[in-house]
């Protein structure tokens, strides 16, 4: 059941009455300990929510809670709280159809909008390790598996009707965060929203974006295709914020815009981070050209994203294609396992395109937009963060204007580096 908005039963925590609200919960005090050796601490830097690190004699927790408004902007932009019963839901299926990818749920609290899980550690936000320069080994096909497994488990490729029908209806009641993406993504870049910011110098760089009418043309099939190819349950915002590692673990968190969409729209909004992560590295540099074996490193990364999704994708086909889409009764059983992959080599092509168009939105809003990422962000001096974010901006118009051209990663990453070496500011 979607759940009516709670606000009215509704109290933010704090780190002072953190314990005195959750001191009773068993879960908590079975892993983390007795109440009154809580130590807590708020760290939420995102853009929505109130996160705090619980701590106590026996370990430690994560308590995350919605806030009934975007932090980001304040209390002049209203969000409901049941954002976190999406997170919940999405947490608990993508744990199911991928075992191990996401952070272990301990509890949730609906009219509260609170889900307790695992603390991690030593883990850090992968955003900030490629900031720092560090490798993670097995890092791209570790996500790319994760998208595979999530998206075509989560699809009708995959389950029953009924569940998958279920799904969608509750999964459509995700409104005002769909509503964020629809308009954030794919609509504000492309014209002089209020909302909008950006670097000084990119006005040259932005003024060719909204005066592109092709690009706005296909923005908005993109969008329409966000709204309506509810293909499987996604993420809906799987960046590198959203991504935790260590040297030996890496998991997906924060799937609170959860809701159903194109299978591409995960994997193009994953890429996409890799690659600014690759076009800003000259703004973190101590040196020129000290960076260029780590952007060689974070091309490889992108690639093995691919790589690895297309292949657990075409082992999911292979072996658990047991939905209404493509059943093995039209082909492998009738003896024409030949057709059976000639529409799996053209399913994935349209995911393909659809991940490049996707990949260019997203660069766009992230540099354009409300909310950017501190790859940019944290280079300190604004004419190299301009020129960085410029060429950004050129390649995601590249993706969107050559998504049907561009015939595989290679291709992408050489258009990656040609553009890296131009100016577009």
């Amino acid at each position: 059941m979607i759940p009516s908005d709670t606000a009215s039963q509704y109290e933010a925590l704090t780190p002072s009455t953190l314990p005195s609200r959750l001191g009773g919960l068993s879960i908590l005090t079975n892993r983390v300990g007795p109440a009154d050796s809580w130590q807590v601490e708020e760290v939420g830097d995102g853009n929505l929510n109130l996160v705090f690190i619980l701590r106590g004699a026996a370990g430690a927790a994560i308590v995350k809670q919605a806030l009934p408004y975007v932090r980001l902007v304040g209390e002049s932009w209203p969000l409901p709280l049941k954002r976190s019963f999406f997170e919940y839901n999405a947490l608990i299926r993508q744990e199911a159809r991928d075992p191990g990818a996401v952070p272990e749920v301990w509890h949730f609290d609906e009219a509260q909008a609170i889900v307790v899980m695992e603390f991690l550690t030593p883990h850090i936000i992968l955003r900030h390790g490629l900031i720092a320069g560090k490798r993670y080994k097995g890092l791209g096909e570790r996500l790319g598996d994760f998208c595979a497994r999530t998206l075509f488990r989560g699809s009708d490729l995959s389950m029953t009707p009924a569940a998958k029908k279920a799904d969608m209806a509750l999964f459509a009641g995700n409104v005002e965060l769909c509503d964020i993406t629809e308009n954030l993504v794919f609509s504000d870049p492309y014209f002089n929203a209020k909302l909008n910011h950006h670097t000084p110098g990119l006005e040259g760089a932005i003024a060719r974006i909204q005066a592109d009418m092709a690009l706005k043309v296909a923005a908005q099939h993109l969008k329409m295709g966000f709204t309506s190819q509810a293909e499987t349950m996604l993420h809906g915002d799987l960046h590198t914020g959203s991504i935790m590692v260590s040297d030996d673990d890496i998991r997906v968190i924060d799937p609170e815009f959860a809701t159903y969409g194109p299978i591409g729209f995960d994997v193009g909004m994953l890429i996409s981070n890799f690659l600014m992560a690759y076009m800003s590295q000259p703004g973190h540099e101590t040196s020129a050209g000290a960076r260029a074996g780590y952007q060689d490193w974070l091309l490889s990364v992108t690639a093995a994203v691919w790589t690895s999704f297309e292949a657990e994708f075409t082992r999911l086909w292979r072996e658990e294609r047991t939905g209404i889409l493509y059943q093995a009764t039209l082909y492998e059983d009738q003896g024409h396992g030949l057709a059976g992959e000639i529409a799996r080599a053209e399913r994935l092509g349209m995911i393909w395109r659809d991940a490049l168009g996707f990949c260019g939105v997203e660069m766009h809003r992230r540099i354009l937009g409300l909310a950017h990422n501190a790859d940019f962000e944290r280079i300190s001096d604004a004419p190299t963060r301009a020129g960085c974010e410029a060429r950004a901006l050129a390649l995601g118009t590249a993706l969107i204007h050559g998504r049907n051209g561009l015939t595989g990663i290679p291709a992408v990453l050489d258009l990656a580096r040609r553009i890296s070496l131009e100016n577009h500011l």
